[in-house]
């Protein structure tokens, strides 16, 4: 086992895999990745998805088992999609057992163009869930405010999700709030309010929005600066009245997740996310190039603690360049919404050119 990636998961942080292709899964590169890296789970989205198949050839062929006129462009991704899901989610099974439910997801996402709408995004999660039938599934949401009645729902109705595209302390905060209603809706209807959640906060996109407009000695700060004020509000969170009573009933508490964790600038450390958001029940998910660097050459920072002065200090310089954190947060979770509706269109149509190559 890989001693640099066992050092971090020692450290309490389960380390997931931020990438899903069908191949990686056939050539036993997924089975690899558990076993000498340490991955406990893995995430997708549709960038992902659009790069392994519309970018590819590897998918063709069970393209052309499933193609029939009956079946949309976007009922046919879920197809191939699911499959690949089931079947991650059945090599991280023993994980999923050995931590008695707390590790070894993966998630799926649903449609991003329900983002805005919560009616549809609840029928989507529930369909969805229905069809992968796999007890270490997460299905993603959007945080975003028309979101969180249907993350609410959905977690009041026993679906494991992960709740995706949030971005300051606050947006967290209200994914989390939304995570226990949820779960106190199902304890006063008598339900098991054992149901699992992570709540997903964007690292890197932080730094490379403020790039070209900060100072060499701001640079790469302001990303890690927000996840200390969500790891502050994360610990207060855990330690609520609230939370307590759910436990006391049987839920396990969400987790936070730290997405987007791969270095966008060249002249930064290649894991600068990872070394420096080390913390017990959190999660880390990795894009592939960054865990084959963590596992290279990575090193273990200081763990994190709970100090929201220091995060405010540094915030406070970057409100003197007037760059506002909270409208910031607005901003992208804004942008990562159309990005991902973009991806998804993007994967739509390439799916619909194959089709048309491929006799039904």
């Amino acid at each position: 086992m890989n001693a640099n990636t066992k050092k971090l998961y020692d450290q309490g942080v389960s380390i997931w895999l931020d990438n899903i292709t069908r191949k990686m899964i056939d050539d036993g590169t997924l089975k690899k990745y558990i076993e000498e890296l340490k991955i406990t789970g893995l995430t997708s989205n549709p960038s992902i998805f659009e790069a392994a198949i519309a970018k590819t050839n590897y998918y063709d062929d069970a393209i052309a088992k499933i193609n029939t006129s009956g079946l949309s462009d976007e009922e046919l991704f879920f197809s191939l999609a699911i499959e690949d899901i089931q079947r991650a989610a059945d090599a991280f099974l023993p994980v999923f057992k050995a931590t008695n439910g707390l590790d070894g997801f993966v998630s799926i996402e649903v449609s991003p163009l329900l983002a805005y709408d919560a009616e549809s995004t609840l029928k989507a999660s529930k369909t969805i869930h229905g069809q992968v039938n796999r007890p270490n599934v997460f299905i993603k949401i959007p945080g975003t405010p028309e979101g969180l009645p249907a993350i609410e729902q959905s977690i009041a109705a026993g679906i494991p999700i992960n709740i995706t595209l949030l971005f300051s302390a606050e947006q967290y905060e209200a994914a989390a709030m939304a995570y226990l209603k949820g779960i106190e809706d199902r304890i006063k209807n008598g339900l098991n309010p054992d149901v699992r959640s992570v709540a997903s906060v964007f690292v890197s996109r932080w730094d490379r929005a403020v790039a070209d407009k900060v100072p060499d000695n701001l640079k790469n700060k302001l990303g890690i600066a927000v996840m200390y004020k969500t790891y502050h509000a994360y610990q207060k969170f855990l330690a609520s009245n609230r939370v307590r009573r759910a436990v006391n009933y049987g839920a396990s508490p969400q987790r936070v997740l730290w997405a987007s964790t791969g270095t966008k600038d060249p002249n930064a450390s290649d894991v600068l996310y990872v070394k420096s958001l080390i913390a017990p029940f959190t999660v880390n998910t990795i894009p592939e190039k960054t865990l084959l660097a963590y596992a290279d050459h990575g090193e273990l920072d200081k763990p994190m603690v709970d100090n929201t002065e220091a995060a405010d200090s540094t915030l406070d310089q970057f409100n003197e360049l007037s760059i506002d954190y909270l409208q910031l947060a607005q901003q992208l979770q804004k942008e990562g919404a159309e990005s991902f509706n973009a991806s998804w269109d993007n994967l739509i149509k390439s799916i619909a050119s194959k089709r048309k190559l491929i006799k039904i």
